[in-house]
């Protein structure tokens, strides 16, 4: 796992560099496109960032056109993140090789075996978000 860890955190690295991203912009951005759209103060609890911080860093997103702030239509005082779709196609065109070798690997593997797999990744991402949480607890 923990080699798995690097080499997914070394990929994200190269295509955050391609993309002119700095360490992290992916990952927020990664949030918005699994979790929908949220206002800013929900994206810096999900990633664990002081909202003075989000700040800089969406309006470095927003200036480099990866993401808009809309107006929330249930709270006009707010806004909400969405990820800008004409972008989201350069990320995939960046992922597409390690989309193909995953793609490969899964073949390799029956029906069975891949609903283990799948069930101890859901499993591992769980115990993850759950270690997360415990160590933002005071």
């Amino acid at each position: 796992m923990r080699g798995l860890r690097t080499e997914l955190a070394l990929l994200n690295r190269r295509i955050g560099g391609r993309l002119e991203l700095r360490d992290g912009d992916l990952d927020l951005l990664e949030l918005i496109a699994r979790l929908g759209p949220m206002g800013p103060s929900a994206l810096a609890r999900q990633a664990a960032l002081h909202p003075a911080t989000m700040t800089g860093v969406l309006d470095r997103l927003e200036k480099g056109g990866w993401l808009t702030r809309e107006r929330d239509p249930l709270d006009r005082r707010s806004v909400v993140l969405q990820m800008r779709g004409e972008r989201i196609s350069e990320v995939f065109a960046l992922y597409s090789g390690m989309n193909r070798a995953l793609d490969d690997l899964c073949a390799t593997y029956s029906d069975e075996q891949l609903t283990v797999i799948a069930d101890f990744l859901t499993r591992a991402a769980t115990a993850g978000q759950q270690e997360t949480t415990h160590l933002a607890d005071p």
